[in-house]
Parts: C-alpha cells; structure tokens; sequence
C-alpha cells in the first residue's frame, strides 16, 4: 500500500471528510492514477500514521477518510545521524537512499579534508534539496514514519559543536580496521541492545579517507575510532554496514 507524508498535524484530522494536500494529490491521482476507494497510508508531522480511504476526485481537489490508525513501531531505537565527507558522482544519493531504507534518522554533508568532489555554496543548496526529496521517496517506499533530515555542515567543528550532547560518537577509520579494531562497534551494540544508547552520530570520510588533523580534531571531541570489520569498505558502504550492524543489534538479534 503506497504511503505518503503531510506536513499537516493528526489534531488536524477531526472532520469525516478531509481534504488532500495538494502535493499528495498529484502524486496519488496525476502520478499514480488512483481512484474513488482506493486505499493509502497517511503519515503526518507529529508521525501518526493511518490507513485511508479516497472518497472525491475531482480536477483539482481530492477528498479522503481515515479507516484506522496503524500503531506499529518501525524506527530504529536508535537515533542514528550519519556524517559524510562529500564524494564523487552519485555516492551522496546512495548514502541517503538505502540509509534511510536502513534507519538513519539524519545525514550531515559537508566538504571534509580529502574531498575529491567539493560543493561549492550554490550547488550544497540544490544537492540537499535534491537528497530530502531522495529522502522522501525512500521514506515513503520503506514505510517509515520519520523522514530522515539532510543538512549541510559548512565545516567540522560545526559538526562538533552542534552535536556535542549525542550519546555515543563514533569515527569510521580505514587505520583501525587495518589493525583489527574490534571493541567499538561491540560496544555500541551492547548498549543499543540494554537501552543504554539513544542516539549516536557516525563520522565517515570520503573516497580519499580522513585526514590525520581531522581524526585529531575529532577524537579530542570524544569520537571512538572504529573499524568496521576486516575488510576496507567504500565511501558508500561504510555508513550502511553500520547502519545493518546496528538494525541487526536492536530489531533482530
């Protein structure tokens, strides 16, 4: 069943008959052609979601009713924000693509030390624009309830400073995996797992990896360097391997 996101609020929702976005109107009717009776998921902005009805279509204007509410937890316990040095080609979308399949709960972009690939200011307002739609649909497709928001980070101490308080930082380090580093990404399972962890952000570089000031600047901040198995991973794969990790840790094990 397709589902969809409003901006609008579920204290909103009080009348029988209720009206349909216009965004999700030419997505559901223009788009997707549907029709008198049939059926979609409905998530609004405090992430209530329910299940639909259309009743009107007419040019311009749709109308639809709620069937029920859909209680069903589907995000991470975990609020995980992904940081990614900029790389090249279409890395980015990917990264927002499938981490938000994955359960990210935010992305932060930004041109770190060894970025090949560097957006300049008027190309970060169009690739971020780009990437929240990316994140949208993806949200959408995987059925989640949260719609991962995707910032730009005009530097790292930025990063730093606007994300002191989150309970676990970690740094992905091509060094630490080359010498075995086991422990971090334990740790961050055992604590995930015994509701000791609520939020983590996850630092990873670009295809040229992390510069040495940079694993300096971050591990003063008290970011944990971390290996992510044995083998060297892409700018791509990295955040998702530990995206999977952790599901696997909190939703499955």
């Amino acid at each position: 069943m397709q589902r969809f996101f409003t901006i609008q609020k579920s204290t909103e929702f009080k009348n029988e008959k209720l009206l349909l976005p216009q965004e999700i109107f030419h997505h559901a009717v223009d788009v997707l052609r549907m029709k008198i009776d049939d059926q979609f998921e409905l998530v609004t902005a405090d992430e209530k979601v329910y299940q639909c009805r259309l009743t009107k279509v007419d040019k311009h204007e749709g109308q639809f009713t709620i069937i029920k509410a859909i209680d069903r937890e589907v995000e991470m316990p975990v609020k995980v924000t992904i940081v990614c040095g900029v790389s090249k080609g279409d890395k980015a979308e990917e990264i927002v693509k499938k981490g938000t399949q994955l359960g990210a709960d935010r992305f932060i972009f930004l041109n770190s030390r060894y970025s090949v690939a560097r957006w300049k200011s008027q190309k970060q307002i169009k690739k971020i624009k780009r990437l929240q739609t990316i994140a949208l649909n993806a949200a959408e497709q995987s059925h989640r309830n949260h719609v991962p928001e995707v910032e730009w980070a005009n530097s790292l101490d930025d990063v730093i400073m606007k994300n002191a308080d989150t309970d676990f930082k970690v740094v992905a380090y091509e060094e630490s995996a080359k010498q075995n580093e086991k422990t971090v990404l334990a740790q961050i399972a055992m604590q995930a797992r015994t509701k000791g962890l609520t939020s983590l952000i996850a630092f990873f570089g670009p295809e040229g990896g992390i510069a040495p000031e940079e694993i300096k600047q971050l591990t003063a901040a008290d970011y944990q360097c971390a290996g992510l198995g044995p083998r060297i991973l892409r700018a791509e794969t990295a955040p998702l391997y530990l995206l999977a990790a952790l599901s696997f840790a909190t939703e499955l094990e």
